[in-house]
């Protein structure tokens, strides 16, 4: 009997299998394209099943799979036909759902897996080990642009930022008249409208303690770097991470000297530092040392099927995409509690939130 299952779980399947089948992935470029120079041999990929570790060796005209309760070889050729008929089962569904090809199902039960996403504590999808199998795996997380993605960054409340209103010291019907205006997710018209009554909104802090330690990591000050390209996200309409970075550049929020910013890039580097700690791990409410986690890389899915391969042996290229390729995105104000003035300690502080996806295109 078909099954349903998200374009998303499909696009971590289709990444898994499409590797298998190929015996090889490409590194992929900052614009997104094969890096034809960078040809990586998959000898193994370790994927947690519903009965634990399993191991899928790539042979000559077979993957050798090996597990608790599973010791047999599949010929390549069926995990390639597989991929295709998923590639195009997402292709020719307008919903996100997609009910499974013919043929995949029962492909899936011949080689005893059960769930489309792998169950890990560390937040990889699969660890792949290239050039030969018992050489170190690497840790990928998958992204699809075939389907909906999951963001880097969605840190709920503890991504949030404070800003404190100052100016005009408005009255209690003021402050509620403002958090009142709009729809609910209508945070630029309460920015616009503390304006036009003669307050503004400067950067305090970092609303959750661990999150904020957390980015000092990266940069004693990235939490108003970070805090005030959310506020252009919202004023400017500007959602790209490389746009908002040039922003910031004339802005300057930091205060510092134009040799440090132009020069150096300054700017330009602690952005990327931290896209890769969140690429690879870094998370708001959960202590970051700056210790290599789990995640050693990135396998992405482009709109067209191909499998590019992001890690971080080619740091600066890992870096790189992830600049040109990543924007801020507005979460749901109900449930990240952010975009209303709120009392604190007899101040009024407005919260923005921080999250970061990769673009569709």
């Amino acid at each position: 009997m078909a099954f349903e299952a998200t374009k998303r779980e499909w696009g971590e399947l289709y990444a898994f299998f499409r590797l298998l089948a190929d015996g090889e992935v490409c590194s992929g470029t900052p614009d997104v394209k094969k890096n034809e120079a960078q040809h990586l041999p998959v000898a193994m990929i370790q994927r947690e099943e519903h009965d634990g570790p399993r191991r899928y060796i790539v042979e000559k005209d077979n993957v050798y799979i090996s597990g608790a309760n599973i010791d047999k070889r599949v010929p390549r050729e069926d995990f390639a036909a597989v991929c295709d008929l998923i590639l195009e089962g997402i292709r020719s569904s307008s919903a996100d759902e997609v009910t499974s090809p013919d043929g995949v199902e029962e492909f899936l039960d011949e080689v005893c897996i059960y769930n489309l996403e792998a169950r890990t504590d560390d937040r990889t999808d699969f660890s792949v080990a290239f050039y030969s199998a018992d050489a170190p795996v690497v840790g990928f997380s998958v992204r699809s642009r075939l389907g909906v993605m999951f963001p880097l960054l969605d840190g709920g409340r503890a991504a949030n930022f404070k800003f404190e209103q100052t100016g005009v010291k408005f009255p209690s019907p003021a402050v509620n008249k403002i958090n009142a205006h709009g729809e609910e997710d209508d945070v630029v018209s309460r920015m616009l409208m503390i304006e036009r009554l003669g307050g503004g909104l400067k950067y305090n802090d970092v609303a959750d303690k661990i999150f904020r330690s957390n980015l000092s990591m990266i940069d004693l000050h990235a939490g108003r770097m970070l805090g005030e390209m959310t506020r252009l996200m919202w004023l400017d309409d500007l959602t790209k991470v490389s746009e908002l970075t040039e922003e910031i550049k004339k802005l300057n929020p930091l205060k510092i000297k134009d040799e440090l910013i132009y020069k150096h890039g300054y700017y330009d580097y602690k952005v990327r530092e931290f896209l890769l700690a969140i690429a690879t791990g870094m998370r708001p409410a959960k202590l970051y040392s700056g210790v290599e986690s789990a995640i050693g890389g990135m396998l992405l899915v482009t709109g067209s099927g191909e499998v590019l391969c992001y890690q971080r042996a080619f740091r600066q290229t890992f870096a790189d995409f992830l600049f040109y390729n990543t924007r801020l995105e507005k979460g749901s104000t109900a449930k990240d509690k952010y975009g209303f003035l709120e009392r604190e300690n007899g101040a009024y502080y407005f919260k923005l939130n921080l999250k970061v996806g990769l673009l569709k295109r």
